[in-house]
């Protein structure tokens, strides 16, 4: 890999490691923001919610105007909004009374900046780089960018609410900005190869890709959300149960939280470096991975005690980063380059739908007993593990073809 290429990835990782650090590092400064606040445990799980819930309405619309006016179009204008966001949310908790609606209303602002941030540099991967073994290394760096946010995320959020309960939300235009500088500077768009298609005709063609490949489609999609749901519920419980049970706070209670999510960081980086482009191994690697999410949240459920349910946790959340890079990849390598930002950013909606229904799931279902919690997850990972064992069908292997779900746009064997 060159080094244009790797500094282009450099910065493009740095997209979803910020965007995650905006959203996930709150996780840990939840039961503070709900006592300065005076909210309910639903009122605080909606400050996550409806960051997720605005990144599920506008992701289409950005991956489409991305295959329109290019990536970096639509990246730069957003990692703005995502920063302005954030200094709404902090200037409502400083000067408004009460702050709570335009606290939502600077969420609301970063969750559109996210929508198009995050989800478009999936797309620009597979613009970047052609070859397919660097595709899936490539996006095992992202997705362990993504993942390394969420392991940073709870030590960086505590130790910032040391200084401000609200100090996390005053951090977010920091590092949305350098990450805009970052992409300015070593992000090269590639040419456009031609001009796009009139609207009319690229929705026949989305239309068509759809109806061809949907099965396929549609489970990567679904695997994605649940996958977070997963994440999202687990963590948000625990956050809790740190702080009611065990009276952890601060800097340590955020390096607790820190562990499972350094092993799921480790396993998406493992995953997308064995994984290749070798589409068969991909599947086996999804299906085993949400098969160990599966019965490391049914035993949570059975286990009696914070820190096995913490360790069991980790098992989980090795299960779900190793099988992250893998739904990342057959998005990518399967979709041609004129559609891929449109598709891909239906996966990454089902993703921010996961992460928006973890919380209230988590304050529904984790008190006062997490039993019926851990069993909602685990039956989550087992529909996780069905779905990837039977909708994900790899082609058999040809040395001129993707060996995995068809690429689209381009002739697979016999055609």
């Amino acid at each position: 890999m060159s080094r244009t290429k790797r500094g282009a990835l450099f910065a493009l990782a740095s997209i979803p490691l910020i965007m995650t650090l905006g959203n996930s590092m709150l996780i840990p400064v939840l039961p503070a923001i709900r006592r300065e606040l005076e909210l309910t445990p639903f009122q605080t799980g909606l400050i996550i919610t409806v960051f997720s819930v605005m990144a599920i309405l506008f992701i289409p619309p950005a991956g489409w105007l991305s295959d329109r006016i290019g990536r970096k179009r639509v990246i730069l204008p957003c990692l703005i909004l995502a920063g302005i966001g954030g200094a709404v949310c902090t200037a409502a908790v400083i000067w408004f009374k009460p702050p709570y609606p335009y606290l939502l209303a600077g969420r609301v602002l970063q969750g559109i900046g996210a929508a198009g941030a995050a989800p478009v540099v999936m797309p620009l991967v597979g613009d970047r780089f052609k070859r397919k073994e660097q595709v899936s290394e490539a996006l095992g760096l992202i997705e362990t960018s993504n993942t390394f946010g969420k392991v940073l995320s709870p030590i960086i959020g505590s130790a910032l609410a040391m200084l401000a309960w609200y100090a996390p939300f005053a951090a977010i235009p920091v590092f949305a900005a350098a990450s805009a500088l970052l992409v300015a500077l070593l992000v090269r768009a590639p040419a456009r190869q031609a001009e796009p298609q009139p609207l009319a005709a690229f929705l026949r063609a989305l239309r068509s890709i759809f109806r061809r490949h949907g099965r396929w489609l549609f489970a990567v999609c679904a695997l994605g959300g649940l996958g977070m749901f997963m994440l999202f519920a687990g963590l948000v419980h625990l956050s809790d149960v740190l702080e009611d049970r065990l009276g952890l706070s601060g800097v340590w209670k955020g390096a607790v939280l820190a562990l499972p999510l350094a092993v799921l960081s480790a396993a998406s980086w493992l995953a997308g470096k064995w994984i290749g482009d070798r589409k068969r191994r991909m599947k086996a690697v999804a299906v085993t991975g949400f098969a160990l999410s599966a019965c490391a949240a049914g035993a949570c459920a059975a286990a009696d005690g914070v820190w096995l349910q913490l360790a069991l946790f980790g098992a989980a959340g090795l299960g779900i980063g190793a099988a992250l890079p893998c739904l990342d990849a057959f998005i990518t390598e399967g979709i041609d380059e004129e559609h891929r930002g449109t598709v891909s950013s239906f996966y990454s909606s089902m993703r921010f739908a996961g992460v928006a229904l973890g919380p209230p799931a988590a304050a529904l279902l984790g008190r006062p007993d997490a039993a019926p919690l851990f069993w909602c997850l685990a039956g989550a990972g087992a529909v996780s593990t069905i779905i990837a064992w039977l909708a994900i069908r790899p082609g058999e292997p040809n040395p001129r073809a993707c060996t995995g779900p068809r690429l689209i746009g381009r002739p697979s064997p016999g055609r």
